[in-house]
């Protein structure tokens, strides 16, 4: 393995995914069909959710091949994609949730720290050094 940061991150992504889908399937989703939402709005929402969790489960897969790659330099460019894209979703999900109250605050909790999480690491990782060419 050449960068073990990018191996726990990819087994945390593939960890959240598998929870992201859990957790629709048991909790979130259910309550869709007890509500008066129509029907394109319930199915708008289901893959919405499922594609939040496909996104985890390809940056766990990408981030465990990235892991295992001799040339660091490579694969930094994804990595500095993935991180943008983690912002980008912490930022959504901070400003939807502020949007609805600043009550709503606790409920950032989980998913803030997960994304921070995931984000310092993978800038560790871009650290690790390229042992094949020193």
């Amino acid at each position: 393995m050449k960068n073990p940061f990018y191996f726990i991150v990819g087994l945390l992504c593939i960890l959240f995914a598998g929870t992201q889908t859990w957790n629709g399937l048991q909790t979130v989703l259910p309550m869709l069909y007890v509500s008066n939402l129509d029907h394109s709005t319930i199915t708008n929402f289901t893959y919405q959710w499922h594609i939040i969790s496909m996104e985890q489960l390809v940056f766990g897969i990408a981030l465990l091949i990235m892991a295992f790659q001799k040339n660091a330099a490579r694969v930094k460019i994804a990595v500095w994609v993935i991180i943008a894209l983690l912002l980008g979703r912490g930022l959504i999900i901070t400003v939807v949730t502020l949007s609805f109250g600043i009550s709503n605050v606790v409920n950032l909790l989980t998913s803030t720290i997960g994304i921070f999480v995931l984000v310092v690491l993978l800038v560790l990782g871009t650290r690790v050094k390229d042992k094949s060419h020193t």
